[in-house]
């Protein structure tokens, strides 16, 4: 992803002065010096990168700061919060409410991606169980129109054009009516991309916005623009009152800095990045997880949503089957559907503290994909019984030929993944059954773990036998090598997310520890 390369050199830079046997003034502006020079090498505006070096020298004062105290550490948290301010305008982002008729209108420059991000967006709130209608008033561009409908018609979401209507104005307004009228719960305009020297196309822009009083601007902003972001975004917030931005192509090799400068020129909060063509390429932006996340730190608050998304309550027969002891084939089909939903694994990977940009680099997310769907074939070639099973029944080599056949899935790839549920099925029986850890809880505790896995009070705690329990619970898993081994199959077996997964296992053994050592 673009900014790993900035990511890898200001974390290089803090690395070094972790080294340095003395912090003073010459070892602070030595990391200055490293960081802002990164900063402007990925284009990020001149005058924004003096203010981060003015604020950190501020926060800094090596003559006020105690001997006793960890100078490195006070340097450390003032770089991450001045890399926030950078991304954070510090004002609350607009969000739709579900059951109330909410308007959104997309500007900005030819190009940008603005109709992909549309369908991006309008898919992102379906998921959401939102009602989502896309207009397109893009009359300008050949070709808009088809894009629009092509996109939509792939996501399954209803959309309004027309080919006929050269007004984009009248379009956008009988677009808006009919959703309105179908009491859709988001309607989504897409406009034509427009220069800030276009002083006609401004004009329509402004009067595409008093006709359909949008309740939210979101303008998208190319990632690759470099330098001319700045002023290009103070031209789009003076004609119309930009809410929000979407930093689109963030996937590619460009430096990415000048899209962030963007923040700063329009007083607007980043929403979204896009980060690819697909559908699902479209990551949810905050500003310190997105700092933590560049600078190899992990996401959990991400993860936590993510896994979340997954909606694991919602599927009783695998609940129950759990709290037995019992992990089916079936119930492995339905999880390895539910994290195809979320994307490349590299992706999900990102969020886990320890995965460097390195390491994610060396992830092939399209052979990770293929390998899935290979798993898919392969459980769609099974019986309703054998799906039903624990998979011993494939011990029978007629069987696991009969599946190699009907799904085009070599022998010795079926077995790998019959060992890899086996593996998770002795992890599930562990946990569940009359003697597993589940059995320590009640019901209700259950359903509530199971409905917020991020979460986890108390009182629940105490009833798996504390944080020592829990431990213990993971010793038992083997240290979760398990997932590990899976992880690497999954992932084609790249040696850099072994590396990375081992980094994450022992980080969590760390804290494990810890955290035991501290509640006893």
């Amino acid at each position: 992803m673009v900014l790993n390369e900035l990511g890898a050199r200001i974390n290089g830079a803090l690395q070094a002065l972790s080294k340095e046997s003395v912090i003073d003034d010459k070892a602070l502006d030595a990391l200055l010096r490293e960081i802002c020079g990164a900063l402007l090498e990925s284009d990020v505006n001149v005058r924004l990168v003096q203010q981060l070096r003015v604020n950190v020298k501020k926060r800094v004062n090596m003559e006020e700061l105690a001997s006793s105290t960890n100078k490195r550490k006070v340097i450390q948290n003032s770089v991450f919060d001045e890399l926030c301010s950078l991304v954070d305008p510090g004002i609350e982002p607009w969000q739709p409410r579900k059951g109330k008729q909410n308007i959104v209108m997309f500007v900005g420059l030819q190009g940008s991606g603005k109709t992909t991000s549309c369908t991006k967006l309008a898919a992102y709130y379906k998921h959401k169980g939102m009602k989502v209608g896309l207009v397109c008033a893009d009359t300008f561009r050949a070709g808009a129109f088809d894009q629009l409908k092509q996109n939509a018609s792939r996501a399954h979401i209803p959309y309004y054009g027309s080919y006929t209507e050269a007004d984009p104005v009248q379009i956008a307004a009988d677009g808006v009516a009919q959703f309105k009228k179908d009491k859709f719960d988001l309607i989504i305009v897409d406009t034509s991309g427009r220069h800030k020297q276009e002083v006609e196309l401004f004009a329509e822009m402004e009067q595409i916005a008093a006709a359909v009083k949008p309740d939210n601007t979101i303008f998208v902003m190319d990632g690759t623009i470099g330098q001319a972001a700045d002023s290009q975004a103070r031209a789009f917030k003076e004609s119309v009152d930009i809410g929000s931005i979407i930093i689109t192509k963030m996937d590619g090799h460009a430096k990415g800095g000048g899209a962030i400068s963007a923040v700063a020129a329009t007083g607007s909060p980043i929403v979204f990045i896009g980060t690819g063509e697909h559908m699902h390429d479209l990551d949810k932006f905050s500003a310190r997880p997105f700092i933590s996340k560049m600078l190899g730190m992990g996401d959990i608050s991400g993860l936590v949503e993510t896994v979340q998304d997954l909606q694991l309550d919602k599927n009783e027969d695998m609940m129950k089957n759990i709290a037995k002891g019992v992990f089916t084939l079936k119930d492995m089909r339905d999880q390895l559907q539910n994290i195809m939903k979320l994307g490349p694994l590299s992706k999900l990977m990102g969020m886990m503290p320890g995965m460097s940009p390195e390491m994610l680099k060396s992830m092939d997310a399209d052979e990770s994909t293929k390998k899935l769907r290979s798993y898919m074939c392969v459980f769609d070639s099974m019986t309703e019984g054998e799906l039903n099973s624990d998979g011993k029944l494939f011990d029978d080599e007629k069987r696991l030929r009969r599946v190699a056949r009907g799904s085009g899935v070599r022998m010795v790839e079926i077995q790998a993944l019959l060992m890899q549920h086996g593996q998770f099925g002795q992890m599930v029986k562990k946990m569940g059954g009359p003697n597993g850890m589940l059995s320590k809880m009640n019901p209700a505790a259950m359903q509530q773990m199971a409905k917020n896995p991020g979460a986890m009070n108390p009182n629940m705690l105490k009833q798996m036998g504390g944080m020592g329990g829990m431990q213990k619970m993971i010793q038992q898993m083997g240290g979760m090598s398990g997932v590990q081994d899976m992880m690497k199959q999954m992932m084609g077996g790249g040696g850099g997310g072994g590396g990375g997964m081992g980094n994450m296992q022992e980080m969590m053994s760390q804290m494990m520890g810890g955290l035991g050592g501290a509640m006893g």
